[in-house]
C-alpha cells in the first residue's frame, strides 16, 4: 500500500521563508579505519559501497545537539528564542518518548512561548516537518517556526553487524521558517510525501518502543532489519516521482532547478537520484562522506553546509528529497530569499568531550559482542 500527500499553497496568505540555518555535529569521529578493528570490513570496502569516510559519535543527548543547532539557526535569523511559535524537532531516536524532546529543546532555549513537538518519519523527517511548518505558517497560525532534524542513531546499531555498523551517524540540523506577506514568492512553494508500507519491514526496528518485550534479557540489541538492494530500488523511484511531482505543482522546468539538497544515505542512491531527474551532479549537495547516514539531520545538515559554501544563490530553486524507514518518501521545492549570509553567528557548543568516538562506543560494542556470543 502507497499513500501520499501533496501541497502547494498558490494562495496562501504569507510566505513560509527559510530566514536562518545552523548545524551541529559532535567532535568525536569514529572512521572507516576504527571499524575495522572490530568488525570485518576496511576502509575501500564501506567507502566503494557506500560512499562514507567517517561518521560522528555524540557524547550528548539528542536534545542537547537540537538545541545547540537551534541556537545557530536562531543567531542567524537574528531572533531570539522567546519569539518563536513552535519547535518541531524531527527524529527517530527520541532521547525520551515521555515527554517528548522538543520539550527538553525549549527548556535549554527558554523558548517559552512556543509550541513543541517530536515528529518520526525516519529519515524523510525534516522533509515531513518543513510541509508541516510551512502550512502553519502560510495559513496564518503561526509566523516563526524552528524545524529541527537531529538524530543519535549510534546508540541504536547492533556492532556486530557490518551492514548497518557502517551505516550510520549522529547530528543535528536546524532552519528557521518565518512569515512574511511579499507579493514576490519566496519559501516553501511545494511539497509530495508519501509511504510505501507495503515493504516496510525491509528497513525496520521491530523490537524498539513498546513492541520491546519488557524483562527479555537481550537489553543490548535491537532487530534492525536492512535490506540494502530492496531499500535502493525503492529509494530511488521515491524520491524520483516526488521530486518530478513537486516540480509540477512549482512550475520549476528542470532547467529552472538550480540544486538539489538530496538525503545521504548512500553515494550510489545519490547518484541514480541525480540521473533519473536528468540533474547535473554539480548542482547537488554531497557531504555523505564526512557524517554517513544521519537520519533525519541529513538533509538539514547539508542544506547548511551548501549555504556556508556559497553553493546557493539568492533567488535560486532548491529542491529537497528524502526516504526512510516506512518507507516513508518526500520532495519539497523551494524558492531561496535574498539572503544567502547569517544575520549573527552564535558561540553556542556543546559540553566538552574527553572521549574518542571508540572510547564513548566501547560499552556498547562489548554488550553486542557479548550478547551474540551468548546466542551462539
Amino acid at each position: 500500500m502507497a499513500t501520499s500527500i501533496s501541497q502547494s499553497f498558490k494562495h496562501a496568505m504569507y510566505n513560509a521563508e527559510i530566514t536562518g540555518w545552523g548545524k551541529c555535529m559532535p567532535p568525536a569521529r569514529l572512521t572507516n579505519h576504527d571499524l575495522s578493528t572490530f568488525l570485518d570490513t576496511s576502509d575501500e570496502w564501506i567507502s566503494s559501497r557506500t560512499g562514507i569516510k567517517e561518521r560522528c559519535v555524540s557524547h550528548v543527548d539528542i536534545a542537547e545537539l537540537a538545541a545547540t543547532a537551534g541556537l545557530q539557526a536562531l543567531a542567524a535569523a537574528g531572533l531570539k528564542a522567546e519569539q518563536l511559535d513552535a519547535i518541531i524537532l524531527c527524529t527517530c531516536t527520541p532521547g525520551t518518548s515521555v515527554p517528548s524532546s522538543a520539550s527538553r529543546v525549549q527548556q535549554l532555549l527558554n523558548a517559552e512561548q512556543a509550541a513543541v513537538f517530536d515528529m518520526n518519519a525516519a529519515c524523510s523527517g525534516f522533509v515531513y516537518g518543513m510541509q508541516t511548518a510551512s502550512a502553519l505558517i502560510q495559513t496564518g497560525a503561526m509566523k516563526r517556526i524552528l524545524l529541527i532534524g537531529a538524530e543519535r542513531l549510534t546508540q541504536l546499531l547492533d556492532w556486530t553487524k557490518r551492514d548497518t555498523a557502517v551505516l550510520f551517524g549522529d547530528g543535528a540540523g536546524a532552519v528557521i521558517l518565518e512569515a512574511n506577506d511579499q507579493v514576490e514568492k519566496v519559501g516553501f512553494l511545494a511539497a509530495k510525501l508519501g509511504c510505501d508500507s507495503e515493504k516496510r519491514e525491509i528497513l525496520f526496528i521491530s523490537d524498539f518502543g513498546t513492541n520491546r518485550k519488557r524483562f527479555s534479557g537481550v537489553d543490548t540489541l535491537y532487530n534492525f532489519q536492512f535490506e540494502g538492494p530492496e531499500i535502493f530500488k525503492r529509494a530511488v523511484k521515491g524520491m524520483g516521482e516526488a521530486a518530478s511531482n513537486v516540480l509540477e505543482q512549482a512550475n520549476i522546468a528542470n532547467n529552472e532547478l538550480n540544486f538539489i539538497v538530496p538525503h545521504q544515505a548512500n553515494l550510489r542512491i545519490i547518484d541514480a537520484l541525480a540521473k533519473r531527474i536528468d540533474a547535473p551532479y554539480d548542482n547537488i549537495m554531497v557531504n555523505i562522506e564526512k557524517y554517513g547516514n544521519t537520519s533525519a539531520a541529513t538533509v538539514p545538515v547539508a542544506l547548511c553546509e551548501a549555504l556556508e559554501q556559497g553553493r546557493i544563490k539568492p533567488g535560486d530553486n532548491v529542491l529537497l528529497a528524502a526516504f526512510g524507514a516506512g518507507l516513508t518518501w518526500g520532495a519539497a521545492a523551494i524558492r531561496w530569499g535574498q539572503r544567502v549570509t547569517p544575520i549573527a553567528e552564535s558561540d553556542a557548543s556543546l559540553s566538552p568531550c574527553e572521549q574518542t568516538a571508540l572510547e564513548i562506543l566501547a560499552p556498547a560494542i562489548k554488550g553486542c559482542q557479548e550478547a551474540r556470543a551468548a546466542e551462539a
